[in-house]
């Protein structure tokens, strides 16, 4: 059985937790007055400091206690979270990243400069406070004179990475405080196990300090522990000997053993204040489980075993005359699709995953190129197979780049356009239908299509005076080395970009549209499918051999008329008033004429463009297990894949966005003629 190393689980839990801390930040800059956000951001970086020193990472947390330190500062509202602030916080941020992921390669010097700069940031006008020793009179006139506390953890807290120590040693700092360990609930040593609390705490604080000060000790553990909290007041006759309360068994929190003030070991009184009560382990519900991704797929695999063996099954059944295994075979093929169901379901995540990294991309390129720059998202929650979110961070980075680096003017041209300073980024995620569509659109410039033309025929890609529409010169901004960037940078010029984008969204069975305003903005949208294991596809036959169209591109199904195979070459088809071109199968793969009478097209779309495709026989549905082709079909574009249908023969799935192009291409070249 193999075991997952504890590095490895830090790592991935911190992973999550830097997420946190930097939208946190990012949030910050926009709404330096949220509480909330201060205490977020304060509560990451405590758990990364008490996880990485629970694991052994030792230069993590004391890297992670000075940033927390100097940022606990910020929680008191004594600096205001500036931008600057911000922006050297989420350099502190990548470097405890770094001493996670490569600690051998992270010099030490550069941490110590982001403290410095931090501490720069900071530091207050207000002369530190020293410490005043006060008479017994003097105290008597301090309300409260101090508090009683009992302190009672949920028995994991250890596994979340929360040292009850570290927070008794906060506690310390607030005034003289002494502690009875209660050890009644500490099991037998066969019975312990040392991964969870047992101790509880008896404990009195000698401080001024008001309630919320206190609240704030334990602010990131409330709901995993009960804290009892009540007031300490003194009598006149007790000042001389209750302002050190010990007892022989007691030791303070600062290492020096306690030896007076019996009574200190008397019931506390009713609590006045009680905070949440401590969640026990076994009442608290399991919300998630962490899956390694190789499981993910390789029990995608086996459903789509199971889904081909279910079709042989069924197709074995309908051949049969035996009324017991034909309703054997339905009930499996319910089984089966609901299984289906559920698998592709643990591998939907939100795309807000992927949406997240991008708002540090944009605050960054913002600074950098010195364009204020707003970034909005929207559909978050939508949801896409975990394959193509992992394929899919590529191509926004190269899209949001382009837009902030070409697109959005800088500030004195936006001006003089009549527009507003700050330039935008709207990424938005939707349903529609199979397939999830992704826009990234910006208020910038939008495209110059005179200048992409002159590019275009620089490099010999248009011939000079050729007649073409906006739509297909915009197109050559996806050629490999097309750039229209007049020098390189380290941002853009080299052609690279927007060809890596075309062709991650083709592999991912994607397609790409492209729309533009001049002075106004670009919108780009990325059409994808929701998985690329398991597609629900429609079984078609083309002469002897048999073909999968997905069902997720195709409208309406008519019958090829009469009037339509005497076009005399022209290949429309007249549908409820709308010219669609159309492509005869037969003729594209190059079979033999067959004797049916009556083809069907099939009215498939991509985007907003239509095309027909004739068929002779319309099979039916199909469940279709999406399986590579080889290396050696690399350059066959027609077709996206192949699945095994039921009886073991293979059949290969169209890839409908190519024969669109196809179907274009032949139509202009009819139009010309």
């Amino acid at each position: 059985m193999n075991s997952l190393d504890p590095a490895d689980v830090f790592r991935q839990e911190a992973s999550e937790l830097f997420e946190v801390l930097e939208g946190a930040l990012l949030d910050l800059t926009l709404r330096p007055d949220d509480r909330e956000l201060v205490d977020t951001a304060f509560r990451a970086l405590h758990t990364i400091k008490g996880s990485g020193a629970m694991f052994g990472f030792d230069k993590v947390a004391a890297f992670t206690h000075e940033f927390e330190t100097a940022f606990d500062l910020v929680r008191k509202g004594e600096v205001k979270p500036t931008k600057e602030l911000i922006s050297v916080a989420l350099s502190a941020k990548d470097f405890i990243r770094s001493l996670i992921e490569m600690p051998e390669s992270t010099d030490s010097i550069i941490g110590e400069a982001i403290l410095a700069e931090l501490q720069q940031f900071v530091k207050t006008d207000k002369p530190a406070a020293s410490p005043e020793i006060v008479s017994a009179p003097a105290a008597m006139e301090v309300q409260p004179a101090g508090w009683r506390l009992h302190l009672e953890f949920a028995s994991h807290i250890l596994c979340n990475g929360t040292n009850p120590l570290d927070l008794l040693d906060d506690l310390r700092k607030l005034g003289p405080c002494f502690a009875i360990a209660l050890t009644d609930g500490v099991p037998l040593l066969d019975d312990l196990e040392p991964e969870q609390c047992f101790l509880k705490w008896d404990i009195t604080l000698h401080s001024d300090c008001d309630k919320s000060v206190i609240d704030d000790v334990f602010m990131f553990v409330q709901d995993e522990m009960t804290l009892t909290l009540a007031p300490l007041v003194y009598s006149e006759d007790a000042v001389a000997t209750s302002l050190v309360p010990v007892l022989p068994d007691v030791m303070s929190f600062d290492g020096r053993p306690a030896s007076t003030a019996a009574e200190q070991s008397a019931a506390l009184p009713q609590p006045e204040v009680k905070r949440g009560e401590a969640r026990r382990t076994d009442d608290r519900g399991i919300a998630t489980v962490r899956v390694q991704a190789e499981r993910l797929d390789e029990l995608m695999d086996r459903v789509g075993e199971l889904v081909i063996a279910q079709a042989r099954l069924t197709q074995l059944a309908a051949a049969g005359d035996d009324l017991s295994i034909k309703m054997i075979a339905e009930e499996i093929e319910r089984l089966a699709s609901s299984l289906r169901d559920t698998t592709m379901g643990a591998r939907m995540v939100p795309i807000g995953s992927v949406f997240g990294r991008f708002r540090r991309l944009v605050h960054d390129l913002s600074l950098d190129l010195g364009k204020p720059v707003e970034f909005v998202t929207e559909g978050e929650d939508t949801e896409l197979d975990k394959t193509m979110i992992e394929s899919l961070a590529d191509p926004l980075v190269h899209l949001i780049r382009n837009a902030i680096d070409h697109g959005i003017e800088d500030t004195a041209t936006r001006e003089a356009a009549g527009k507003i300073e700050q330039g935008r980024i709207e990424l938005v995620a939707t349903h529609a239908g199979a397939q999830v569509l992704v826009t990234v659109t910006d208020n910038g410039a939008g495209l110059n299509t005179a200048r992409i033309r002159a590019k275009a025929e620089d490099l010999d890609l248009i011939a000079p005076g050729a007649v073409m529409s906006d739509h297909d010169i915009h197109q050559y901004l996806f050629h490999p080395g097309f750039s229209t960037a007049e020098k390189v940078s380290a941002l853009s010029g080299r052609g690279v970009g927007m060809d890596v984008v075309k062709r991650t969204i083709e592999a991912m069975r994607g397609t790409i549209d492209l729309s533009t305003t001049p002075g106004q903005g670009t919108k780009v949208t990325l059409r994808l499918p929701l998985t690329l294991a398991i597609i629900e596809g429609l079984l078609i036959r083309v002469g002897e051999g048999r073909y999968i169209v997905p069902l997720s591109a195709v409208e309406e199904c008519v019958e090829l008329t009469a009037a339509d195979e005497r076009s005399r070459g022209r290949h429309f088809l007249n549908v409820r008033g709308d010219l669609v071109p159309f492509l005869k199968l037969r003729d594209l793969f190059g079979t033999s004429d067959s004797s049916d009478m009556h083809q069907k097209i099939i009215i498939t779309s991509t985007g907003d463009t239509r095309v027909g495709l004739v068929v002779d026989q319309i099979i039916g549905n199909h469940q279709t297990v999406i399986k590579s082709l080889s290396k050696l079909h690399a350059d066959v574009t027609m077709f996206s894949g192949a699945t095994i249908l039921g009886d073991g023969s293979a059949a290969l799935i169209l890839d409908v966005a190519q024969l669109v192009a196809l179907a274009q291409a032949q139509s202009e070249k009819q139009q010309a003629a």
